[in-house]
């Protein structure tokens, strides 16, 4: 079976934000079951594909908000609405419809499309009709927009949310209706998409890593850490609830280090925190801690730094919504919902109780979980091919 997968941004080998981990896994389960994959979509500026013979290349582009200039953000916006369509989408307009089914034509005869996310289907929907397609909802992506407007600071980025909550509640449900299957990362989107139905979409359990991590011993520098993109909306909620509702609860001696890219302004009062900026290698920077906050308070989808942090077996404190996508936690993640709690948790968990444990029980039930509901997907899809009832 070939199939083409429509990505915003095509895989170049130095996999850095969850949504490019998480294409590297689901790219390896559909290639392990026997599926020829032609990746389809853009490149960052200035990056080249990891596997050219395998991709076809749309363009260069930099969707990235907090990297864009001012002027380029109303120039979006600008667009966006005279489109009337989404801010995400239009910034993947660099080309039109009829160069991407050009660039369809020249891939040759393929069985279907795998439209991954909502950012590239959306913005070329019309380009991918020919050919029955599975959908991979990484995230509900209007409930996020629609957090994101509950926790804007201004009256205009509440509007621009909402707007974009709006339409993409719309392009979601279209999508999910035309595809044969829908992959979500979370059981929780199943039933948020409309689409619960076994029959018609699974959840991919997902991993970091391809082949499972060996434990080795670890030297602890700090006593939690944490990474992520903080650039994006939902991963910023997450850590100023921590920085501002947990943090002023542990003891002034207990050390914080804060590792990735963060756009505005930030800080804490606590003597301990530390923001490193990025860092050379991030499964490293997390094992020089003790315990792993995972902090989401928002959003959907899966937190990738969440799977990674069992695939290590390091010792956790987590939100509920940190375990989205997880069927059953490791026995030294404790979750801790209030402030004064998780921070509790943290100081226990520093002073080592919990330890670490192996983690690569966790990582094998994950992939495959992960496989056999490709599987499924694929079977569906091939269902549709040979014109056989769903």
């Amino acid at each position: 079976m070939h199939l083409v997968f429509a990505t915003s941004i095509v895989p170049d080998g130095r996999p850095s934000t969850g949504y490019e981990i998480a294409n590297a896994a689901i790219l390896g389960a559909l290639r392990r079951a026997g599926a020829r994959i032609t990746v389809l979509g853009f490149a960052w500026p200035g990056s080249q594909p990891s596997e050219p013979e395998q991709t076809v290349l749309l363009g260069h582009v930099d969707v990235r908000t907090d990297n864009a200039s001012l002027r380029q953000k109303v120039e979006w916006t600008a667009r966006a609405m005279a489109a009337g369509t989404t801010f995400s989408s239009i910034k993947l307009r660099v080309v039109s419809v009829d160069d991407v089914r050009a660039a369809l034509r020249g891939i040759g005869p393929v069985d279907g499309y795998v439209l991954n996310s909502v950012q590239l289907a959306a913005a070329f929907e019309g380009a991918f009709d020919d050919r029955p397609s599975i959908f991979i909802a990484h995230n509900v992506e209007h409930r996020s927009a629609e957090e994101n407007a509950a926790a804007a600071s201004s009256a205009v980025q509440r509007f621009l949310f909402a707007r974009e909550a709006r339409l993409l509640k719309t392009i979601e449900t279209r999508l999910c209706r035309k595809a044969r299957f829908v992959f979500t990362l979370a059981e929780e989107d199943r039933a948020a998409l409309g689409v619960a139905d076994d029959a018609r979409s699974a959840v991919l359990p997902l991993v970091t890593r391809e082949a499972a991590p060996e434990p080795a011993p670890r030297t602890i520098t700090c006593d939690a850490a944490l990474i992520g993109t903080w650039t994006w909306q939902p991963n910023r909620i997450g850590l100023d609830w921590f920085l501002e509702k947990v943090v002023p609860h542990l003891r002034t001696g207990f050390r914080i280090r804060v590792a990735g890219r963060i756009a505005g302004t930030i800080g804490s009062q606590h003597p301990g925190v530390e923001f490193v900026g990025c860092v050379p290698d991030a499964t490293e920077f997390v094992r020089s801690a003790a315990v792993i906050p995972l902090i989401s308070t928002a959003g959907s989808g899966v937190q990738l730094k969440t799977i990674e942090t069992f695939e290590l077996g390091l010792p956790s404190v987590a939100t509920s919504l940190s375990l989205r996508g997880i069927g059953a936690p490791p026995a030294n993640c404790v979750v801790a919902d209030d402030p004064v709690a998780f921070a509790k948790a943290l100081e226990a968990a520093a002073a080592g109780t919990p330890h670490d444990i192996d983690g690569r029980g966790f990582f094998e039930r994950q992939r495959r979980a992960l496989d056999r509901n490709i599987l499924r997907g694929l079977s569906a899809l091939e269902d549709e091919r040979r014109g056989v009832a769903a």
